[in-house]
């Protein structure tokens, strides 16, 4: 029977941390269709409609009122899925309710599994693009009332975040959102990271207008700004600031090489001051790459780890076909490639160039290249 402390510990490291609650015979069977559709989802639902496999497939039974279980599931998930009565639903998660930002995404889906409906922290929880997948699955009539999604406008606390984009500080999410609500004049300067992140098939609408510079922004006076950049914000950016949000797209890729058996804190501080020196935002780092001969090295494995950057490797024959500035017959003798981090960064990134060609620090060799995106421009 159900201990949510002893029996889900490892549920809750899962990158999509999503539980599915029933409680009526028809629920428990939508709930089982659910979890096969998305791997990795919790299913939950009554002792009563057991039908012998739920240890197998690690289903929770519980028993009692859901009411009871619902608390925990806050604590524990940051998206649940509910086949229960919408009405029932806002009854009992209303005493749970603390903060947008931190509160669940709440889905709620009807028993036959016609209508999906995003209750709760549709934005900041992601219940609205969970509404939407699970629609999909279930061949169901999705349903979201948030303003930005009927408006067909942006979302501005989840722009870009298909891309993997994260914001700087939630601030000024809110009045940057009602800003662009309300269809006041909001300048969205862009800077790095991919174009094609206006997708609702129509011209934007006419209060949201892209800008080529920051100083072309300035000049226009905007009442919001969404700023996309990967550099560090200096005070030329400031007026925009004021009542604006500045997004972190994934478009670093740092080039690796070090000696074997450098530590981690060792390579991480080489990467910050790096990068500070750089002017360029950690926020923005995709990935480290290196050698393959690299590909088991601790220290590295453990920094990207850290922060969930991708970690790719190439043969020395891949590196040795990219034309670089200053290769090495020493690094050659060892690796049998001429270079290791300022190929490994132009390769993994597509870039042409380097944004830093090469660094030695300590045990460490470092090279950093922004990627480029040459998508059609958003709204054009």
């Amino acid at each position: 029977m159900l201990s949510l402390e002893e029996g889900k510990q490892a549920s809750i490291q899962q990158q999509e941390p999503y539980a599915v609650v029933a409680i009526t015979k028809h629920g428990a069977e939508l709930g089982r269709k659910v979890a096969a559709t998305f791997p990795g989802v919790d299913l939950y639902y009554m002792s009563k409609f057991a039908r012998g496999d739920e240890e197998q497939k690690d289903i929770q039974l519980f028993e009692g009122s859901v009411r009871l279980l619902l608390p925990s599931l806050f604590k524990v998930y940051t998206g649940i899925i509910l086949i229960i009565s919408l009405g029932a639903v806002v009854r009992m998660i209303a005493p749970l309710l603390k903060d947008k930002k931190t509160d669940p995404g709440i889905v709620v889906v009807d028993d036959k599994g016609e209508n999906v409906i995003s209750v709760l922290s549709g934005h900041l929880g992601g219940a609205n693009e969970l509404t939407k997948e699970l629609a999909v699955a279930l061949e169901a009539t999705p349903v979201i009332t948030t303003a930005s999604d009927v408006q067909k406008t942006i979302p501005v606390d989840l722009f870009g975040k298909r891309f993997g984009w994260v914001w700087d500080s939630p601030d000024k999410l809110t009045p940057v959102s009602a800003s662009v609500v309300n269809e006041e004049r909001v300048a969205i300067v862009q800077e790095s990271g991919e174009t094609n992140w206006w997708h609702h098939g129509r011209p934007m609408p006419a209060h949201l207008t892209v800008y080529p510079s920051i100083q072309s922004a300035i000049d226009a006076k905007p009442n919001a700004t969404l700023l996309i950049t990967h550099r560090l914000i200096t005070e030329e950016a400031a007026p925009l600031l004021e009542n604006g949000v500045v997004y972190r797209p994934k478009v670093l890729v740092l080039g690796i090489g070090c000696n074997r058996g450098t530590t981690s804190e060792e390579i991480e501080a080489v990467i910050q001051k790096t990068l500070e020196e750089l002017n360029v935002s950690i926020k923005s780092v995709q990935a480290i790459a290196t050698i393959n001969l690299k590909k088991d090295e601790e220290g590295l494995l453990t920094v990207a780890q850290k922060y969930q950057w991708g970690f790719h490797y190439y043969t020395p024959d891949e590196l040795n076909q990219v034309s670089i500035e200053q290769p090495s017959n020493m690094v050659y003798k060892y690796t049998g490639a001429y270079a290791v981090s300022e190929p490994a960064a132009l390769l993994d990134s597509g870039a042409d160039k380097l944004l830093l060609v090469k660094k030695k620090s300590g045990n460490v060799t470092i090279s950093v290249a922004v990627k480029s995106f040459i998508e059609n421009r958003a709204g054009a």
